[in-house]
Formats: C-alpha cells, sequence, structure tokens
C-alpha cells in the first residue's frame, strides 16, 4: 500500500504524499483535513480494534511511515521526499505531545496491556498475573 501510495513521489509527479494526485494516501489525508466521511472504496484503517473490519494499523502511524520511506533516497528512483520537508506530522498539524504522551506512557494512562483478546489473555497467563480482565475491558 505504501509502495502504491509513494508512486507519484518516485516519479517525480508528486514532491509529498499530500500532493500526490490520484493516490489513496491523499485522499485520507484530505478527508482528515476535513473532517468528512471517507470514501467508501478505501479502506479505513482500525488498528488493533478486534471488533472492526479494516486496516490493523493506526492511520497516524502509517503517514509517519510513508512520509520516511519517500525520504529515502533510492538509485532505482527519480524521486524522493524532499528532507528539508518537516515531518507529515507537523504539516498535517497533528498535536505531537500528545501522541508522545500516548505511545510512551500507554499503561501508565490506561493501566492495563492493549491488544486483541487472546494476546492480553496470554501476556497476563505468561506474566501470571492473578486476574485477567474481562473480555469486554479488553476492547
Amino acid at each position: 500500500m505504501a509502495y502504491v501510495d509513494l508512486n507519484p513521489i518516485r516519479a517525480k509527479m508528486a514532491s509529498s504524499p499530500e500532493t500526490s494526485d490520484h493516490t489513496a494516501i491523499k485522499s485520507r489525508i484530505e478527508t482528515l483535513k476535513s473532517d468528512k466521511k471517507p470514501t467508501p472504496s478505501i479502506e479505513n484503517f482500525v488498528g488493533s480494534k478486534a471488533n472492526e473490519i479494516g486496516l490493523p494499523f493506526v492511520l497516524r502511524e502509517y503517514l509517519e511511515l510513508v512520509d520516511w520511506t519517500g525520504r529515502i533516497v533510492r538509485k532505482d528512483k527519480r524521486g524522493q521526499t524532499n528532507s528539508s520537508l518537516p515531518p507529515i506530522l507537523e504539516r498535517l498539524s497533528i498535536d505531537r505531545d500528545s501522541w508522545l504522551i500516548l505511545t510512551t506512557e500507554f499503561e501508565r494512562q490506561f493501566g492495563q496491556w492493549v491488544g486483541s483478546e487472546y494476546i492480553v489473555r496470554q501476556v497476563y497467563s505468561d506474566r501470571h498475573y492473578q486476574r485477567i480482565p474481562s473480555a469486554n475491558r479488553l476492547l
């Protein structure tokens, strides 16, 4: 998916994901900025929500992945994302401090492990925890 989203950049037809016409990533960014409903033909990112159908990734992380990958210079490709551009989260005005707290202090903020029910139960069991939360607390 990232490969396809980076095609216009690698072909020097666009300078960044948000300017790459006819790509899903540009459509996702426009949806994110406008608070409109996503295009039905583009699969939603659902992260680790076991009860949701969609891509098991977080949009913010996907944007960072594509931005980082697009900056890699490859001899067999004509283009790459300009290294002087600010990071994509900054370009899109996504609050980095909140994201940092969420990703570095997650357990302290939420007080438990997070993931699919099977994985969380396995972690609790492997660590010999006495109390394993009910399934509705794991979602």
